[in-house]
């Protein structure tokens, strides 16, 4: 006789109720989610680009720029270490991927050889006469590239959750791009301003002992120095438009642990406050309690944001950035600071925004054709196989919600090609149900009586039904696998509706059959 187990019906009730429970936010008004109580289910599907709405954005990081800075850095290097071991040189400088610098005198190139060998262990190092190339290895360079980009993408990645946005979509692309899609988005220039700022925060000396205005007359700094700009807020309200700062980098943002929008206390203008971990807050202490008395210059992305005078030292690792901000500015530049420094500018290069107007069209889309392939099938497994086909049908509808509330519970984002994975799974849905009703009608031609011809056809069936399913089960793993954007939602729909299906048509249907067995207990199935 058929038997199924009462702790398997509570199982089997209880994951339909949940399944309904956790799909029917998605059938209610965003306001009467946001109402419900805590213990109630109010998650709804996220949906994609294409559905809600948003942008596209896709980003170019300027790589080469990091390899500059690296081969740059190590042109300092070896020449405060060439200046230390007394050794002049001249033209030292950054040629192509490789440093050069002729020394002076022949007797010094071995030293300096030796400099150059201990600044970048694995480099090649060619001597011409008294002139010195040091080039790193490729092998460097290219990781490099690699981590810069990484970076990038991490930094980017952060700078856009703290703004918010649900459910963005960053992947990168090529050797140096990273494609970004954000849902619902609001706002896009904001994110623009945000995703294009490198964000380099660094703190040096500004040198009083030299003139900008002689600076700026011979079209050359002193030695070590920079001249920059002043931020263009400081620049409108008729402060100074240039400052002449050390090159020596003191305290770097690396060092940040914490950066918030708040108010001055004497002032009530919008200032940035910023908190440096145990390295960076013992550097700053260093430096303000050296230099009382003297500007000390905040510098974001090779502007002068301010140039304050150190009044005393600071040693608990807090501090202000005031400047002319807005309440807005402030916010911006404390998430950028938090979010940490891009290795390297970004640019945009492509930019598309898709409609809300698009997206609700495609949504509809959807729906007529989740909605006649639903019918189709429905109408088909009637006509086929009567009661039975019915009870499918039945089977299919909790299916339905089951996916819906799966997607709702892991937060998926749902995309167009996901409601195509949708559509497909409806179709699929019911193979397993045309597998055990093809195998009941083969048991009954055979002579079996009800009760028996129904026990067989779900126990020989079921080996047939897990080999379809894991196949296809394996192919959505692939495609999520290797994929990406529309091709993983595809694929995230369609394996939980391979799992969901099996669940209904194995489970659910069954149940189905067995409790009419056993009320009305036929001498013949319908079927």
């Amino acid at each position: 006789m058929v038997y199924f187990a009462k702790w398997k019906m509570i199982l089997v009730a209880m994951v339909c109720l949940l399944g309904a429970a956790y799909s029917a936010p998605n059938f209610l008004p965003k306001s009467a989610t946001e109402g419900l109580p805590g213990w109630l289910p109010s998650q709804q599907v996220n949906l994609g680009l294409d559905l809600q709405g948003g942008s596209h954005l896709l980003l170019e990081v300027e790589i080469d720029q990091v390899i500059d800075e690296y081969l740059e850095g190590l042109a300092d290097s070896l020449r405060n270490d060439l200046r230390r071991a007394r050794i002049r040189g001249k033209g030292l400088g950054v040629q192509g991927e490789s440093i050069v610098v002729t020394i002076a005198q022949v007797e010094d190139v071995e030293r300096a050889r030796n400099l150059a060998t201990r600044l970048e262990p694995g480099a090649t190092i060619d001597v011409d006469g008294t002139k010195i190339t040091l080039s790193p290895q490729e092998q460097t360079l290219a990781e490099r590239r690699i981590a810069a980009l990484q970076q990038s993408i991490e930094i980017v990645r952060r700078r856009v959750d703290q703004t918010g946005t649900s459910e963005p979509s960053i992947q990168r692309q090529g050797d140096n791009r990273i494609l970004v899609q954000l849902p619902g988005l609001d706002d896009p220039e904001r994110i623009k301003r945000l995703l294009g700022e490198t964000a380099k925060l660094t703190f040096h000396l500004v040198d009083t002992r030299s003139s900008v205005a002689e600076a700026q007359a011979r079209g050359r700094v002193p030695p070590g120095t920079l001249l920059l700009e002043a931020s263009e807020e400081d620049a409108e309200v008729g402060a100074q438009t240039h400052y002449l700062i050390k090159r020596r980098v003191l305290v770097s943002g690396e060092d940040l642990v914490d950066a918030r929008q708040s108010f001055d206390q004497r002032t009530s203008q919008p200032v940035v406050t910023f908190r440096l971990n145990a390295r960076g807050a013992k550097k700053f202490g260093d430096v303000t309690t050296q230099n009382v008395g003297l500007p000390f210059a905040i510098v974001l992305d090779n502007k002068v944001i301010s140039a304050p005078v150190i009044r005393e030292p600071i040693i608990t690792g807090s501090g202000q950035i005031s400047g002319r901000f807005t309440v807005d500015s402030a916010q911006d530049l404390s998430l950028l600071l938090r979010a940490g420094a891009l290795p390297a500018p970004i640019s945009i290069l492509e930019e598309r925004t898709v409609g809300a107007s698009l997206g609700a069209d495609s949504i509809e889309a959807g729906r007529i054709a989740s909605m006649v392939g639903l019918v189709a099938v429905v109408v088909f497994m009637v006509i086929a196989y009567g009661r039975f086909g019915l009870m499918a049908d039945i089977a299919l509808m909790f299916n339905m919600l089951l996916i819906l509330g799966t997607l709702s519970i892991i937060q998926a984002t749902l995309t167009l090609p996901g409601i195509a994975g949708i559509v497909l799974t409806i179709g699929m849905a019911v193979d397993a149900n045309v597998l055990v009703f093809e195998r009941i009608r083969e048991e009954v031609r055979a002579g079996r009586t009800p009760i028996s011809a129904v026990d067989a056809g779900y126990g020989r069936a079921l080996t047939t039904i897990i080999d379809a399913n894991v196949t296809t089960l394996i192919a959505a793993v692939l495609l999520y696998a290797f994929g990406s954007g529309p091709v993983r939602g595809f694929a995230v729909t369609l394996a939980i509706g391979i799992a969901t299906s099996m669940f209904t048509a194995i489970m659910v249907t069954r149940l189905m059959v067995v409790l009419w067995l056993r009320q009305k207990r036929p001498q013949a199935l319908p079927i």
